[in-house]
């Protein structure tokens, strides 16, 4: 590959590179207004006719908005952690990507009556496909894949 090679592909290179790391700040977005419960903001990381899919607990729910519905109502007064690590992004299309993220999440429901933990420390994968969607990436598939879960214990 001569010089020449590199200066003609550098166009296409850097569109690739920034639409990886768009992809990147989509799901930084994700995991941020999770934690945060900011659900109008969470909403917007999906594409309108998404789809998310959790088998261990035997759901898979489509649209943007019923995602928010059930995310929201399944962390109703929780705090939780989610975090996501050494993401592998393939882009598939001008408008369309899939990717697989490392993931830990730390899940904690209140039991005020008794002052134990009740919640679960998870570890896994997401794994995704992504859409551009009004000139903006957007999760249009994520398939959570755990691979371990503890349960928290009691507090005291």
């Amino acid at each position: 590959m001569t010089s020449q090679d590199v200066t003609d592909q550098e166009p296409a290179l850097l569109r690739r590179l920034l639409d990886i790391e768009e992809i990147k700040g989509l799901k930084a977005r994700y995991f941020r207004t999770l934690d945060q419960k900011k659900w109008d903001e969470f909403g917007q990381v999906f594409a309108r006719d998404a789809v998310l899919e959790v088998p261990e607990a035997d759901m898979t729910v489509h649209g943007r908005d019923a995602i928010v519905a059930s995310v929201s109502q399944a962390l109703t007064g929780a705090r939780t952690v989610h975090q996501g690590h050494m993401p592998e992004i393939e882009l598939t299309g001008p408008g369309s990507a899939r990717g697989t993220w490392a993931m830990f999440d730390y899940v904690e429901w209140p039991r005020p009556d008794s002052g134990d933990r009740v919640g679960l420390q998870g570890y896994g994968h997401y794994v995704e496909e992504y859409v551009r969607e009004d000139g903006r990436w957007r999760i249009s598939r994520s398939r959570l894949e755990r691979l371990r879960v503890d349960p928290l214990g009691s507090a005291g």
